[in-house]
């Protein structure tokens, strides 16, 4: 216990914030490659995991067998976000692949918040103008926008101008629902009716739990103001009885236990969502300077996959 309680108080000092991979950038979909000694580690990304759900060659043999029941066209679907979105990437677009024959594309950057996929931060931003949010939505014409941004409060990105959760919290607030709005407006001016943007609801904070709180509130408002969706892919990693109480570990899903590299405490029925020493990230491999996808299979990662998966499929019904 008094170890936790030394490593909680040191990131929240921002002692940690530097080492995080959310406060350092990489190139969308780069990454060095995993370590020799992780378990199921790849030069990318994790193995190809088994899917619960029908494959799309399934669905299209299905499809054929009923030609009454015409088949939807495959989502082209677009995903942006920070170090989150950047671990996640390959887990998400296998799932979109694997179960709505989706196109995808992703461009997360490390270190970012809204502010960096908006038109007109220059220099400011660590977006690069060619992978802001508007010009990726003119270039790909994607049905969906995932959304998924932790809403990173040090003041680490510099178009937040140094605003920070610890020092201006309304300030901050305020900020980050004005970046939503037009963050929402430049995606819509883009894309036109036919895209729409999913905001992806984030887990506990351990260090600051009604931050996130209220940070997913903004995400909730916005999808309404502007017939976006929301996905609770935050859920998932949360005790049932806890919405925003943040735990290491939490007990196996039936998926998991059937598959048991998902599942890392078998005889406990428990798996772990995070590293012990990183309490934001559901990588299950340690962080490295240069961002990258997470290279082992990582039972967080997976769920949260899961429920954006589940979204957009729900929404295409």
């Amino acid at each position: 216990m008094r170890k936790r309680k030394r490593k909680l108080s040191l990131w929240g000092a921002g002692v940690l914030a530097g080492v995080l991979v959310l406060g350092a950038c990489g190139d969308p979909g780069s990454g060095d490659a995993a370590p020799a000694d992780l378990p199921g580690a790849t030069d990318r990304a994790a193995p190809p995991e088994p899917s619960a759900a029908p494959s799309a060659t399934t669905r299209q043999r299905a499809a054929r067998d009923a030609p009454d029941a015409p088949a939807k066209p495959a989502p082209k679907v677009l995903y942006l976000g920070d170090s989150l979105a950047m671990e996640n990437q390959d887990v998400l677009g296998a799932q979109l692949k694997d179960r709505l024959g989706a196109r995808y594309r992703s461009a997360p950057y490390s270190g970012t918040t809204l502010c960096d996929y908006l038109d007109g931060t220059g220099e400011d931003s660590l977006v690069p103008d060619k992978d802001k949010a508007a010009a990726l939505v003119r270039a790909e014409r994607p049905d969906y926008v995932v959304l998924q941004f932790w809403g990173n409060a040090w003041g680490y990105t510099p178009c937040m101008k140094g605003i920070t959760y610890d020092q201006q919290r309304d300030k901050y607030f305020d900020r980050y629902a004005a970046d939503a709005r037009r963050l929402a407006a430049q995606i819509r001016g883009a894309g036109g009716v036919r895209t729409r943007v999913v905001w992806v609801l984030q887990g506990p904070d351990a260090i600051t739990p009604d931050r996130v709180r209220r940070v997913n509130s903004i995400y909730e408002a916005q999808a309404r103001a502007s017939g976006g969706l929301v996905a609770d892919a935050g859920k998932a990693v949360a005790p049932a009885s806890a919405r925003y109480t943040w735990v290491e570990k939490l007990p196996c899903t039936a998926y998991e236990r059937e598959h048991p590299a998902y599942c890392t405490e078998r005889g406990a029925g428990r798996t772990a969502l995070h590293l012990d020493d990183d309490f934001l990230h559901f990588c299950l491999a340690p962080t490295t300077a240069k961002s990258r996808p997470c290279p082992v299979r990582s039972p967080g990662i997976r769920r949260m996959a899961e429920v954006v998966t589940s979204r957009i499929a729900g929404d295409l019904r």
